[in-house]
């Protein structure tokens, strides 16, 4: 009876260890074929029916994988960290880390595991790590690390006319209006055909050009009160001095807005404020 016993216990063992590889090789191959959401359930039912058989330590990356493109976002977090206990392909871990809380839509966890992977990874792979580390970022309310992820993008040339624009935008939003600016021109400069950058620059430009405008106006509109309470008339050298200095602004504003039409001919706005400008000049 006792060798019955042990003989079924033995058995017992083998079938968990054939069953189980099994699982895992038809895992591989759902998780080669893409087919996520089979792969993490074939992995999960090799990981529970294991019994006394080692497996590597690198398999929890996989699962991690699987686990995130199948959306078992909790599970792919336990997987990934289980696969940088044991040293398997940290970096990655890290940055696969960040994606699945991103997913979550927890973006400071997201940002911290971003800055765990660019801290290790090679170097060719820093300026894609800080350009999600931006985007993730500016999805958390952070500008200022948002800049300095886009900076380190920009400075490895990844994706630099959307690092370059989406910098800008964090700056505008933070009311730099210096930055924001010297950005689009350094964008402009480097990269004078990408449209977004230059029609950017071009309406920060309407906007300068605009204040030039009204202040013009506003000289001119002072001058001509006091024409028509009496006390100015428009054949005085006091008006013709107040006119002139009306067209110092307006000859700002046309030389503005000069650049803006060279960066958007479609700007309306730069267009029609050049042809008030000129009409009044």
């Amino acid at each position: 009876m006792l060798l019955l016993v042990i003989a079924a216990f033995f058995a017992s063992v083998a079938t968990y260890a054939q069953d189980a590889a099994a699982l895992i090789n038809n895992a591989n191959e759902a998780l080669k074929n893409k087919q996520y959401a089979q792969a993490f359930e074939l992995y999960e039912k090799a990981m529970s029916n294991l019994g006394e058989v080692q497996v590597d330590s690198a398999i929890n990356f996989n699962i991690g994988f699987a686990a995130l493109q199948a959306n078992k976002l909790d599970a792919a977090i336990k997987y990934f960290d289980k696969a940088i206990d044991a040293g398997t392909n940290v970096a990655k871990c890290y940055e696969f880390k960040a994606n699945t809380y991103s997913k979550m839509k927890d973006f400071a966890k997201a940002l911290e595991n971003f800055e765990k992977a660019i801290e290790i990874a090679a170097a060719d792979d820093v300026p894609g790590l800080a350009y999600n580390a931006a985007v993730t970022a500016y999805q958390g309310n952070n500008p200022e690390k948002a800049v300095l992820y886009f900076d380190k993008a920009i400075q490895g040339d990844f994706k630099a006319t959307d690092a370059i624009y989406y910098k800008a935008v964090v700056l505008n939003k933070m009311g730099k209006d210096a930055e924001y600016k010297q950005t689009l021109v350094e964008g402009a400069e480097k990269f004078p055909t990408e449209k977004k950058i230059t029609a950017a620059l071009a309406n920060v430009y309407v906007s300068e050009g605009n204040e030039f405008y009204k202040k013009g106006v506003e000289i001119i509109n002072a001058a001509n009160e006091k024409v028509t309470q009496g006390t100015l008339k428009t054949d005085d050298a006091a008006y013709t001095a107040e006119v002139d200095k009306s067209k110092v602004e307006f000859r700002k504003a046309v030389e503005v807005l000069g650049n803006a039409i060279k960066l958007d001919a479609t700007n309306q706005n730069a267009v029609k404020l050049m042809d008030a400008c000129k009409k009044i000049l």
